[in-house]
């Protein structure tokens, strides 16, 4: 790989880095507006409704995405030097949020204390829960997507895609709505039609993104002139 090469690798990498931590911001932000999406019209499943979600998982699946590229392309390390760094992130902006809510607002702010409180003043816990959880689902998914792609000796891109995403994501949306639920900021009388449409909406997007990841690795290898399996160093 030439010098111009590298770097034009080292950029699209940092980019990536960069849309996956502001994903998962974003999401531990929003998480308290809850919206009923309904492509297909009314549906239940088990008695739930289906989608009636948090638009905090709406940026969430971006960064399975996100990691399975980079686990494709710049191997393990690299994904999980991306997580760790979203963890960071999150517990810093868990910091300003904290500094934020504790200043007191002056007479004419336009969000006074109690309305910036209703918003963000769950955030400290629902990032708490919401970090563990996806702490563990996002190891999760980098180990899984690997087991598959040693399987498969790097072929069937979609079987280790999508199996990976469906393994870490079921990890992830009960080990957070656990948490959340056990911490009152949720009833338990939620909990499963919250599992149900939360997985089901996140299991949806997975399959609509797998194209998204053919068309990357497509890119990939044409080009940085990559053989089938293998992966780019930018250390």
């Amino acid at each position: 790989m030439t010098v111009s090469e590298k770097l034009l690798a080292q950029k699209i990498y940092f980019i990536l880095g960069s849309l996956f931590i502001a994903s998962l911001v974003v999401s531990n932000l929003i998480f308290q507006k809850f919206f009923y999406w309904h492509p297909f019209g009314d549906f239940t499943l088990f008695g739930a409704k289906l989608f009636e979600i948090s638009v905090g998982i709406i940026p969430y699946p971006i960064t399975f995405l996100v990691t399975d590229i980079i686990s494709e392309i710049y191997g393990k390390k690299k994904a999980n030097q991306v997580v760790t760094t979203g963890i960071f992130a999150s517990l810093f902006s868990l910091l300003i949020i904290f500094i934020a809510n504790k200043v007191p607002a002056i007479e004419t702010s336009p969000v006074n204390d109690y309305l910036f409180t209703q918003v963000f003043g769950q955030t400290a816990l629902a990032v708490v829960a919401s970090m563990s959880a996806y702490l563990f689902a996002q190891y999760i998914d980098i180990q899984v997507y690997h087991f598959w792609k040693k399987i498969t000796k790097g072929k069937m891109l979609w079987v280790r895609n999508n199996f990976s995403t469906m393994t870490s994501q079921a990890i992830d949306t009960f080990s957070v709505l656990v948490l959340l639920c056990f911490f009152e900021i949720l009833p338990w009388k939620l909990f499963l039609p919250l599992f149900i449409s939360g997985f089901a909406f996140k299991i949806f997007i997975a399959l609509l993104d797998t194209p998204l990841m053919y068309l990357a690795v497509y890119y990939f290898r044409k080009r940085f002139n990559l053989k089938e399996n293998e992966e780019l160093s930018i250390d």
